[in-house]
């Protein structure tokens, strides 16, 4: 059984979340394109794969199609805000797989724009998410939801710039700080990228 949200023109049924991990691989990222209003023009193999969507089902969905339920809508709310701007966010998600299992990622952005300027489409890449790096992570998404459920997202974003203040970090750092890879990881994971740009 699932629910059922309007999204965009079609209907879509969520999964109820299983509570089981998808592991995913350090070797492969999963890759979407989507237009402005986050709707997905692309989704490389390993996304249907991972998501159990066929590309098929995935092209001309809003990418919310895999939002987890756990997740805070003011995470959200930061990375619209900043990519908005045409500026890059690392940010750490959990996902909804079409089987209700969920999937971890560490997203980085690329922003294409046109000779002018105006921003027209945004590339995805998403890698696997290190275990201590979910140690932190679940504990403050936790409170965050928690803090929406009862008071809004206002304040749940509220809450997490204070979170981010007392550290004198912006989440962008403070992901950076967590989740960037380092080495011969990050020389990996730029080869990666370059075979979809």
């Amino acid at each position: 059984m699932g629910r059922e949200e309007a999204n965009g023109s079609r209907r879509v049924r969520r999964p109820e979340p299983t509570g089981k991990e998808i592991k995913l691989s350090k070797k492969r990222i999963i890759v979407s394109k989507t237009d402005m209003k986050g709707i997905i023009l692309y989704a490389n193999d390993y996304f249907s794969e991972v998501c159990g969507y066929s590309e098929v089902e995935l092209i001309g969905q809003p990418h919310n199609i895999v939002r987890h339920p756990d997740m805070p809508k003011a995470v959200f709310y930061l990375l619209w805000q900043t990519i908005q701007r045409g500026k890059n966010i690392t940010a750490v998600v959990k996902n909804l797989a079409k089987s209700g299992d969920h999937y971890w990622v560490i997203t980085d952005f690329e922003i294409q724009q046109d000779s002018m300027g105006n921003i027209y489409q945004y590339t995805a890449y998403r890698r696997a998410v290190p275990r201590q790096i979910l140690e932190t992570i679940e504990p403050l998404y936790a409170k965050m939801l928690e803090i929406e459920k009862v008071h809004g997202m206002k304040a749940s974003v509220e809450y997490l710039n204070s979170y981010l203040a007392e550290r004198e970090m912006t989440y962008n750092e403070y992901i950076d700080e967590l989740a960037q890879p380092k080495g011969i990881a990050a020389l990996l994971f730029e080869q990666m990228k370059k075979m979809f740009r």
